[in-house]
């Protein structure tokens, strides 16, 4: 669902892309698709047109009757095993909020391209308005806007303070319910491992957050472009509001890829590979990617949590033992992201790298 969170960006490899997808496809059905977006060996679409996806009730999880809760917590558990993704109802997130801010990213992909670009990824960054290279030369087809939105501190002062009024406030109110229901989520998760409460929230409390607002334009050739790269998040956790009701997310499960279908008013939420390494491997993140409409054009936010800066990277001690060895390394934040973005984004590859092989650790170059 995009690894929009970090900070800082190897510019020989995530460079911005001289090309605004919205503005290319004005052309109409006859443009010509750029070299640098067309991919010739993507491994084949989905096979099946409907695969029923796990559906977690949030309003289950924080029942008074302690046989719901526990039932829905068993569920939320096993889900995480086995899938890595799943769809959260009775959130608490208002329809009414969720409608302003479909609103309100509408109206930003609405505006100018000269507006716009006041936002574009400057040199040598990562945040901002436009879409990066993804490593290997190619670049998504798809015009995204990353921004940091906390710790409040790391907010560029040229992207979210600067963003239009209506759309800044209503992301406010967003970001404030996004993170009541990513804490509650990730403490239950660790309930669920057994790790008591105050290890989870050390973990990610004023930890990195996210937001990235994306716009998939449809293409004419479909079948060339890839609206976004097969990946797991580097993440701790991610959650996805589908904008405009527009289908293209496909799941990885028993190699085999797999349609997702969206349940309105649901938010996607998927296990991010920081989790994956802090459950010492019993929770998986799950392998995704995005197509591309032909004649649908597809909106959507996703919100990023990841670990506060001064967190390691690593199995939780509470699961590590003598019976149960740390299947992957120890590093600080800092080293993770850093390794992160000088490596080539594609499938599950950054978290094989972070495991340990034969019982010895890697090194992290």
């Amino acid at each position: 669902m995009g690894s929009s969170s970090g900070t800082k960006d190897d510019s020989s490899s995530f460079g911005p892309s001289p090309i605004n997808v919205q503005e290319l496809v004005k052309g109409g059905p006859s443009i010509s698709i750029p070299q640098q977006y067309i991919r010739l060996n993507q491994e084949p679409p989905p096979s099946f047109s409907f695969t029923p996806t796990p559906t977690i009730d949030m309003s289950r999880l924080l029942s008074e009757d302690a046989r719901c809760r526990d039932l829905e917590l068993h569920k939320l558990h096993s889900t995480c095993q086995d899938w890595g993704i799943f769809q959260v109802v009775n959130h608490g997130v208002s329809s009414t909020l969720l409608e302003k801010l479909n609103h309100e990213v509408e109206e930003f992909y609405r505006l100018p391209l000269e507006e716009k670009m006041k936002y574009r990824i400057r040199e040598g960054e990562m945040e901002g308005f436009g879409t990066r290279c993804r490593g290997d030369g190619k670049y998504d087809w798809v015009d995204t806007f990353n921004i940091v939105t906390n710790p409040v501190r790391k907010r560029r002062p040229h992207l979210f303070p600067q963003l239009p009024p209506s759309l800044r406030s209503t992301l406010e109110c967003y970001l404030s319910e996004l993170q009541r229901l990513a804490a509650k989520l990730i403490c239950l998760m660790g309930k669920a491992l057994k790790i008591d409460e105050k290890e989870m929230t050390e973990l990610f409390d004023d930890g990195l957050q996210a937001v990235r607002m994306a716009c998939y334009p449809p293409c004419p050739k479909p079948e060339l472009v890839m609206a976004l790269t097969p990946h797991s998040d580097i993440t701790l956790l991610t959650i996805l509001h589908q904008v405009n009701g527009v289908d293209g997310l496909q799941v990885k499960k028993d190699g085999h890829w797999l349609p997702f279908n969206f349940i309105p008013d649901a938010f996607v939420v998927n296990v991010g590979d920081i989790f994956q390494i802090f459950s010492n491997g019993v929770y998986h993140s799950i392998e995704h990617r995005v197509s591309t409409s032909r004649e649908k054009e597809r909106m959507t936010v996703t919100f990023t949590v990841l670990p506060n800066s001064k967190a390691d990277v690593g199995p939780s001690p509470s699961l590590v033992n003598e019976d149960n060895p740390p299947l992957f390394r120890t590093v600080g934040m800092e080293q993770y992201f850093n390794d992160f973005f000088t490596r080539k984004l594609y499938g599950k590859t950054y978290l094989d790298h972070m495991r340990i092989q034969n019982g010895n650790q890697h090194s992290s170059t």
